[in-house]
């Protein structure tokens, strides 16, 4: 049994687990979508074991308490770090001023094989943001406020930003520098009922002039949209991005036809009448859920107290030697001298 575990405590093992985190880390960090989540597992669950069996059949380690310690918590975190793998969830979402999430919206989720959060009971709905810039369009401080439901039929109301994640659920959204306008149009088509709705127009000021897209109606032509902003941006001076403080005309193409809207007005095109309704802003945020980390803060803590310990035990036991030491040559001479008289 003790030889079985000497063999799978040896150091190959070790490297060799090594170097398959290293070439999973590099493949994950090329491809992270495409690229499964065993190419990290497999190599942390050898560790583990590696581990795990250096820790029982070692006695360097299982004799001395700090270092025993220490090898404990590192390897929780190496376990930790899996599960945490096979648990987690990341995805992207964009977000109209008003409306509320949904997890369907969510763009480019990667969910490990393990994930059971409670996703359909996350809740919020967005309401306006502001970002600072300082001269020289450096992104400061983003404030976004969301109304969460306060459990008694009302709402309550939150500040979140890109260091201050909204936690629902263990979830974790965090704003990010994604962030524009949306113009709010109704679509009254000849036949049918109308409808209302958003067009995102790109991340601003990161384009700030290519404020364009286009929508197609139902049984009707391609409608293509540009719009001028008046956000009052000055890039030599400090400055904010506050939508609501924000004008937009909207101009409006369908084939040949070319029309400038505002807000409230509205143009007859061919199978409907398109209405701008306002001008609204979207935010984007970045979703994070690994249920591992608190456990891996404790983890971390044990394994950097293990280490304290045994640099505490053994820097005390030099110290104490250095001190008997200086005992000894002092008291060597009056020896010596006693015997010489």
């Amino acid at each position: 049994m003790m030889k079985r575990l000497r063999q799978l405590a040896s150091l190959r093992l070790t490297l060799v687990g090594m170097g398959l985190l290293g070439l999973g880390a590099a493949l994950s960090y090329d491809n992270p979508v495409g690229t499964p989540v065993w190419v990290l597992v497999v190599p942390l669950a050898l560790l583990s074991v590696n581990l795990f069996a250096a820790i029982l059949s070692n006695p360097h380690i299982n004799r001395r308490g700090g270092l025993l310690l220490f090898h404990v918590g590192l390897l929780l975190i190496v376990v930790l770090a899996a599960v945490g793998r096979l648990t987690r969830m990341d995805g992207r979402i964009e977000l109209t001023e008003g409306s509320a999430f949904a997890a369907e919206d969510l763009t480019e989720v990667q969910r490990g094989p393990w994930h059971t959060g409670a996703l359909d009971r996350v809740e919020f709905v967005q309401g306006p943001y502001t970002v600072d810039y300082t001269a020289g369009m450096a992104r400061g401080p983003t404030r976004s406020t969301v109304l969460i439901p306060d459990g008694q039929g009302g709402w309550e109301q939150r500040v979140v930003g890109d260091d201050r994640p909204l936690v629902l659920e263990s979830y974790r959204l965090y704003t990010t520098f994604n962030k524009g306008f949306a113009p709010i149009l109704t679509w009254i088509p000849d036949q049918g009922a109308p409808v209302t709705g958003s067009v995102h127009m790109p991340a601003y000021p990161l384009f700030e002039h290519r404020q364009a897209n286009r929508w197609t109606p139902s049984g009707a032509q391609e409608i293509r949209f540009w719009l001028q902003l008046e956000t009052g941006m000055d890039p030599q001076a400090d400055w904010r991005l506050d939508p609501v403080n924000t004008t937009g005309v909207l101009v409006v193409r369908a084939g040949e036809r070319r029309v400038e809207l505002r807000p409230g007005e509205a143009q007859r095109l061919n199978g409907g009448v398109v209405r701008y309704e306002r001008l609204s802003s979207w935010m984007g945020y970045k979703l994070f859920y690994d249920p591992t980390l608190h456990w891996l803060f404790i983890a971390s803590m044990i394994a950097v107290l293990g280490l304290s310990a045994h640099f505490w035990r053994k820097f005390g036991a030099v110290q104490a030697y250095s001190v008997a030491q200086e005992a000894a040559k002092g008291k060597a001479p009056d020896d010596m001298g006693g015997k010489a008289a």
